[in-house]
């Protein structure tokens, strides 16, 4: 069984240890505390007992964690203290995390982690499109979301730094306009050109970090996780297709330009319209 605890076997292996054991949830403490360095956690899953193993298990490793069932919860927390990274399960009361996932994205670049008992691969490419980064079907080992927490962490914050538009509702470059919370971009004529999920992320990552290369690593770090390998090989046929729906000549590009050797680099100004 190593390597494939679910949480209960890892409680009953003693892999969580004592300290990790299921607490009674008191609403009015759900919510811990900042503390210096310590990375936020935003956990949502309606399963009580996950809740509480990954509260504790994240905390002895050094994290602090606010645990909800909800998604109405969720936003709470979310309006209220800033989150380094959001675990979310699919399954939920209310919105379900695939609704969930999809608003996070549109108002932030927050890290996400989908959880689902769901393993059909259809499934996990739903919530990638919806902007997750990464996706761990149940039952899981703890250890491994430890693992990929730290990862996304570490790869997030190597990454250049960016106009911050995670508020934004309109982004305007080159004559086009972006609306976020619509998803429509328009042409410099006023034509509305629609865009697919996959299109519209990179978009948004290229006016996130105008006019700074981005390798082709950093993009598939910030558009998907560094499992999904089959899209690896796809970010130059992304690129290319982001080009053709911005009228871009892609044997001489004028947006998104090719720098030989490192990757791509959005050639122009970005205004940010709150």
């Amino acid at each position: 069984m190593r390597g494939h605890f679910c949480i209960a076997a890892c409680r009953r292996a003693g892999l969580l240890h004592c300290d990790t054991k299921l607490r009674p949830e008191n609403p009015q403490s759900r919510y811990i505390e900042p503390m210096d360095a310590a990375d936020h956690v935003l956990v949502v899953d309606d399963d009580a007992e996950i809740r509480g193993l990954l509260r504790d298990y994240l905390q002895k490793n050094g994290y602090r964690v606010s645990a909800f069932a909800d998604g109405k919860a969720m936003w709470a927390a979310f309006d209220a203290a800033k989150a380094d990274i959001v675990v979310l399960d699919v399954m939920l009361p209310g919105d379900d995390g695939l609704t969930l996932c999809r608003d996070l994205r549109a108002r932030s670049q927050v890290p996400i982690i989908m959880l689902t008992a769901r393993g059909e691969e259809t499934d996990r490419i739903v919530g990638l499109e919806m902007g997750a980064d990464d996706y761990l079907p149940k039952p899981f080992n703890p250890r491994e979301l430890l693992a990929r927490i730290k990862s996304i962490l570490r790869r997030t914050r190597t990454l250049p730094e960016n106009l911050q538009p995670d508020d934004a509702q309109r982004l305007a470059f080159a004559g086009w306009t972006l609306d976020t919370a619509t998803r429509n971009l328009h042409s410099p004529a006023g034509v509305v050109v629609a865009l697919s999920g996959t299109e519209f992320r990179l978009l948004r990552i290229f006016l996130a970090h105008p006019n700074r290369v981005l390798t082709r690593d950093q993009l598939i770090d910030l558009m998907l996780s560094r499992d999904a390998t089959p899209f690896d090989r796809s970010i130059d046929v992304q690129v290319s297709r982001l080009r053709h729906r911005l009228n871009d000549d892609a044997a001489q590009p004028d947006l998104i330009k090719t720098v030989r050797g490192q990757g791509y680099v959005l050639a122009a100004a970005v205004e940010v319209e709150k």
